[in-house]
Formats: structure tokens, sequence, C-alpha cells
């Protein structure tokens, strides 16, 4: 018996716990639905008031401009127009009778201007009244190409229906020929008309091209806008050129013919559902009140009863709550760690089978060991807080963001419609991140790369779909970091036959056998004779054949052998220079064998034990090097300009290309990128880039050199511009030495001139 009491006194909390929220949600959800029905009501009945008068005012404001030129219409072509516009001299009070001032008390017309023929005003009204007609003078400009719309359009045969047709841009209607559209003139929005003035009938004959032409313009300010508003009831209607408004004004948007917004029209909306909630919202109020009221007071006893023992589960919930949370998520930020992240993964995964699409995204900071390094690990730490906020920010609450570990995060990404949506939210991604970060006082840059994998096209396996997402991470960051890649097929290839070809570069290192150095010539940018030669690297492999360096140098970068081929150009640059003295040899550095530990002590015993002048070696180092600079750029770039080397500023133009490089790390060159060359005389752009750079050059006594000149034209626009030396396939592709030794020949034979691609002019 006493088992059984016991029993009933531990039941009778836990029924009376469960009974006190049930009666207190089953109480807030009546009122809540009560109170939403209401709100819904009063939204519907709003939004369908405020969308009647947009709707109105849109129709109205695009209606006016069809019905300006039908306006012109009735004047515009008339057989009197016509002759009276070809007499001499010109009667204006005709003109303004039945034309200018007629257009303005009739319609409305603010301003009306005749053109002849030349589209030179003869005559003009503004506000009903005639004046000089070089008033049209502060519009021309804004009117020229509509002008010469209707100008250019054939004149269209008579039209038994008065429907409008289009030709071309041309707006025709039976011998009617206009062109309206809604401009902005002097600040103010406007409707504006050119219609050719034609006869109606045959009895009056008109020169094709020596037409007049009626223009009409309707300021959709002022008088309209009265109009309008009267017309719809629009309550406190005007136009707003920035879209300026009141917390509980609408607008419509004025945009152009051009797609240019030219400004708004703003007006305080009818609300008859707010109105009507005014009336009743008192009453019901205070009726859900005493309603809350007589709730608590019948509930109170049974809340004060239960407090301890709820006070007693919230703590053990509590410890629970934060045990499960320690074991599933990352305690830096608080978001899901690889644990809960495999097992959201795993659960999206087995939902493919239903044919639901899953995205899985890998994502690796860019520059954050840059960060900790200089700003310390507090600093990295409250970055990656921020970032983690950043990410959470831009996802829906069924997507899943876990940091993995580092500066490494991952996103599941479910229900999604296609690439698309993938694409989409890197674009989102990528923008979050080049924002700066404020850690410690101080601004901190980084970029992000993304690699994603889509399910099930990259498989259901959760090991397999994350192998496919880090493969496509290592391509984006292979290809200049700061991007996102979406797994292919093709890459999971391409991983094999990097596979292959660092095995069979580090055999070709090893054996000496297949890799060479071609040199391309440079030429003076006057006339003058071959002053360089750029050292290539080629490959040739005894499989594959001819392998071009951007197929190897990446993986030769990733692998650390670039140190090595850098070496091997270094040396045979050296050799040729001490065949041909009197050139310079340019040698390509990649950033990754600039940044290695000794390169400047490396490059001059390189230059020393091959007896080579350095002063005749020219290093040729991309903006990258200089970006990514961490401290040691500037010591080694003074290291080997103080050994007598020279350093030339790659592909300059293509990247953050910035006077503040040119004068801290004092290069001897700058190199014009080929892309910019190519487009001369394509781009306006492209020239004015190109003299721009030529002109920094000179007034920085530095030498240009301009890449990729292929063209005579391109040739005389580089010398005529002051380029100092140019380099491309007009003057000779990458040649071996024995080539080079034929070319720099003084009396070539005529059969080895025919082989070698060298304008003759240049030799």
């Amino acid at each position: 018996m006493r088992k059984e009491a016991s029993s009933k006194n531990r039941v009778g909390p836990h029924v009376s716990s469960r009974a006190l929220p049930l009666i207190a949600l089953t109480t807030l959800a009546a009122l809540g639905l009560a109170a939403l029905a209401i709100f819904w009501a009063v939204r519907q009945s709003d939004s369908a008031a405020i969308e009647r008068q947009l709707q109105m005012t849109e129709r109205s404001i695009r209606g006016i401009v069809r019905e300006l030129s039908l306006q012109q219409e009735v004047v515009a072509v008339w057989d009197d127009p016509v002759l009276q516009l070809n007499k001499t001299p010109l009667d204006t009070q005709w003109i303004d009778e039945n034309l200018g001032s007629w257009l303005t008390r009739t319609y409305g017309h603010d301003q009306v201007y005749i053109l002849n023929a030349q589209d030179e005003p003869v005559f003009a009204a503004v506000d009903g009244a005639p004046v000089e007609p070089q008033a049209f003078g502060q519009i021309q400009r804004d009117l020229e190409s509509h002008l010469s719309e209707v100008r250019a359009a054939p004149r269209p045969p008579a039209r038994t229906s008065p429907e409008p047709a289009a030709d071309g841009k041309h707006l025709t209607s039976g011998r009617a020929v206009y062109d309206a559209h809604l401009l902005k003139l002097i600040g103010r929005p406007a409707a504006v008309s050119a219609m050719r003035i034609v006869p109606h009938s045959d009895a009056v004959t008109q020169e094709p091209g020596s037409e007049f032409v009626l223009v009409s313009v309707r300021f959709l300010d002022g008088a309209f806008l009265r109009q309008l508003s009267e017309k719809n009831l629009i309550e406190g209607l005007r136009f707003s050129s920035t879209g300026d408004k009141a917390g509980d004004e609408v607008s419509v948007p004025l945009t152009s013919d051009t797609g240019s917004r030219i400004g708004y029209f703003v007006w305080k909306p009818e609300t008859p559902g707010t109105k009507i909630l005014g009336i009743i919202g008192p009453a019901g109020a205070l009726l859900g009140v005493l309603i809350l009221v007589l709730m608590g007071l019948l509930l109170g006893w049974l809340a004060r009863a239960m407090s301890a023992l709820q006070s007693m589960v919230v703590e053990l919930r509590a410890s629970e709550a934060q045990a499960q949370h320690l074991a599933f998520h990352d305690v830096l930020t608080s978001l899901p760690n690889r644990a809960l992240f495999d097992d959201r993964l795993d659960q999206a995964l087995a939902r493919t089978q239903r044919g639901e699409k899953v995205s899985v995204l890998m994502l690796d900071l860019d520059r954050f060991k840059h960060v900790n390094d200089t700003l310390g690990h507090h600093a990295g730490d409250g970055l990656i807080r921020e970032l983690a906020g950043r990410l959470s920010k831009l996802l829906r609450s069924s997507d899943t963001l876990a940091r993995l570990g580092g500066d490494e995060f991952a996103i599941v990404q479910t229900g999604i419609a296609g690439e698309g949506d993938i694409e989409a939210l890197c674009t989102r991604i990528l923008a979050a991140v080049r924002e700066p970060f404020d850690v410690l006082g101080h601004q901190a840059f980084v970029g992000v790369s993304i690699g994603i994998a889509l399910a099930p096209e990259a498989g259901t396996d959760r090991v397999e779909v994350m192998r496919k997402a880090d493969i496509a991470l290592y391509r984006a960051k292979a290809e200049g970091r700061g991007c996102y890649r979406i797994f292919t097929a093709a890459m999971d290839e391409t991983v094999k036959v990097r596979g292959a070809i660092e095995e069979e570069l580090r055999e070709a290192l090893a054996t000496g056998v297949g890799l060479e150095v071609a040199y391309q010539p440079q030429v003076a940018g006057a006339g003058k004779p071959i002053v360089g030669l750029e050292a290539l690297v080629r490959w040739r492999h005894p499989g594959r054949g001819m392998i071009l360096p951007d197929q190897f140098i990446p993986v030769a970068e990733q692998t650390g052998l670039i140190a090595q081929i850098g070496e091997l150009v270094m040396r045979d640059a050296c050799s040729t220079s001490r065949q041909w003295p009197n050139l310079f040899i340019s040698v390509n550095l990649s950033p990754v064998q600039f940044r290695g530990e000794g390169f400047a002590e490396r490059m001059i015993q390189i230059a020393r034990e091959n007896g080579t002048d350095p002063r005749k070696i020219e290093l040729e180092i991309t903006e990258g090097v200089l970006l990514d600079d961490e401290g040691q750029t500037a010591q080694t770039l003074k290291a080997l300009r103080e050994a007598g080397f020279r350093i030339a500023l790659d592909d300059f133009g293509t990247g953050y290309s910035s006077l503040g490089y040119l004068h801290r790390y004092e290069v001897d060159k700058i190199k014009i990128d080929r892309s910019f060359v190519n487009s001369l005389g394509k781009e306006d752009s492209a020239t004015a880039i190109v003299s721009a750079i030529i002109a920094l050059g000179q007034a920085m006594k530095l030498t240009v050199t301009a890449e990729g000149v292929e063209t005579q034209e391109q040739e005389r626009f580089l010398r005529s511009a002051g380029c100092d030396e140019l380099q491309g396939y007009r003057y000779s592709k990458a040649l071996d030495r024995e080539q080079v030794a034929r070319l720099l020949d003084p009396t070539p034979r005529l059969e080895q001139r025919s082989a070698l691609t060298i304008a003759p002019s240049t030799i």
C-alpha cells in the first residue's frame, strides 16, 4: 500500500506539469490564431488596395507615352502644316495657333518644338507661349538619338487600319512615323514624342528626307501628377528622384526606355484594413487581456506548486544539453563538428534515393596563415568566429555548416534544384569573405576557395562524396584561389594524370632527359636589332610529345619540383648569356620558387659558377609575388638587385598593379600583358591602358616591354607610343640555341631565313 501511495505521489506532479503548459498553450494558441486571423484580413485588405493603386498609377504613366503620340498625330499628319512650314518667311502666328499653343491648350503639352530637315529648331512654344527656337538647345542632346531614329525610319505606306505597326525601333501608324519615350529631361521626368510632319492626302507632296519634325514634351510632375492624383484618388502623390519615402508610403519606379532609372512616384496608400483595425483593435486587445488574467489566476497555484520540481528538471536538462552540444559541436564557433557533420551528411545522402539533390561544399581559407603569423593566433581565432557568423547568415535552416578544423569548413546544402542554387550560394560566400575582418584592432583580408560535389551524381557514399569535393577544392586552389569549382569526372581523371605527370617529371629531372630551354627574341621598340632573349622551359615527353609549361609547371609548384626546374633554366640561361654577352637573358620565376628558403643565394651562386655577369640576367616576377609578401620579398629582391640582376614585373596590369609596388620594390622593367596587346585596335580601353602603362614606365624611367605582338598594326602603335621592347610571333617563336645562332648570324643563308619567323626589318 505504501508503494502504491508513493507511486501516486510521483505521478501527480508529472501529470500537473504536463497539464499546465498544455492549458496555457491552448489558450495562447486560440488567442494567437484569432489575432493572426485579424491581422491577415487587415494585411490582405491593405495589400489589395495598394496593388490597385500601383496598377492604376503604372498604367497611367505608361499610357501617357502612347497618348502623347496620338495627340501629335492630329496636327502632324495634315496637309496645311506641310504647306505652311515650307513658306518663306515662316508664319509663326499660324503655327503657334494650330500646333504650338493649340497642343498646350488642348492636351496640356508643356513644350512644343518644330525642327527642320537638319534638326534645327524653327519654332518653339513653352507653357503655351512662343519662345525663341534656341530654347530647344537645353534638351537637344538628350533627344539626338531619338531624332535619328525618326529620320532613319522608312516612310510607311498609307494604312487602312489605325493600329500602330513596328518598323525596327520606329513606330508607325497610318502615315505617321514617330518615336516616343519616357526620359529624364533637365532633371525632370518627361514623356517625349518626336513625329514627322507629313501630308494627310496625296494632294500635297513631301520630298523624302525633307520632312519637319514635331517634338512634344509632357513633364510627369506638376500638373500631370495633380491630374493623376485626382483621377485615381491617390493621396499625396509626388515625384522623387531618389525614391525617399516615409515609412507608410509606397512608390512606383519610373524607368526610361533605355533602362536607366528616372525616379519614383511616391504617395501615401489607402489602407482600409488598417482603419478597421484601429476601430476593433482596442476592444479585441482588452478582451484578450481579460482572458489572460483569468487564465493566469487559474493556473497560478499549480505553477507555484511545481516551481521547485521544474527547477530541478531544467537544471538536469541544461546539463544534458550542454554535454550533448560539446560532443557534437566545435568549441570555438559552436558550429557542428566533424562527427555531427558526418551524421547530417549521411542522412542527406540517404534522401537522394527519393530523388532529392544534395551538394557538399568544402571551404578552405586563403591567406589565413598570414593572419596568424602577423597578428597572432588570438586574431586568427577571432577571424574564424566572425567568419562562422557570416556564413551562418547565408544558409537556410535546412542546411548544415560545420567546422572541420583549423580554417576548414564544410556545408551540406539540401533540397537544391540544380547547380544554379549552388552557384548562387558560392557567390554570396565569396562576397562575404572578401569583406575585411576586424580583429584585435586591425583589418584582416582573406579569401576562400570552395570545392563542390553534387549527389547523387558524385555518388551516395559519404567518403566518396567528400573525396570528390576535396578534388574540386584542390582545383579551385590550383586555378587562382578565391573561386569555386564543381566536381566533374574530368577532375578525377586530372588527379590521376597529375600523379603520372609528377612521377614522370621526377624521372626527367633525375635523368636530365626531356626538359629543354627555348628562347624567344625581344627586339628594340625603335626598330633596332634583337636586344634580348626570354628563356622558356619545354618538356619533350617520350610518350606524350611536347608538353607546354602550363601543363606541368603547376604540378611542379605543388610538389616542390619547381626549384629544380628553375635552377635548370637558370643554368641554361647563364650558359646562353656567355655565348651572346651583348644580349640580356630573361628568366621567369615561379612565386613558389621565389619564396623558397635561400632562393637569392642559389641564383647568385649559379651565376657565379657559370661565370655569368648577373647584369645580363633579367629575373621576371609576377604581381602575385608582391601581393603575397610576408616580409621576405623586399629582402630577396634587394639581395638580387645588389648582386646585379635586373628585375622585371611580368603581366603588368592584370592583377593588383600599383605605384606603391613600383616604388617599394624598385623594379627595372614592366611587361605589358599580351591580353592588352591582343586587344589593340579592337577595344578603346586596351589602347588607353597600354598608352598609360608606357607613359608610366617613361615617367618612372623603367623599361617597358610589350608581349604577344603579332600584327603590323600592333607594332606600329607600340612603337609610336614609345614602347622600349617588343616580343611576339611577329618577330619569332621560341627557338632552340641552334636556331638562335642562325638568327643572329649577320649573313644568314636564304634557306635559313625562310626557316625562321623573325621579321627581316628587325635583324
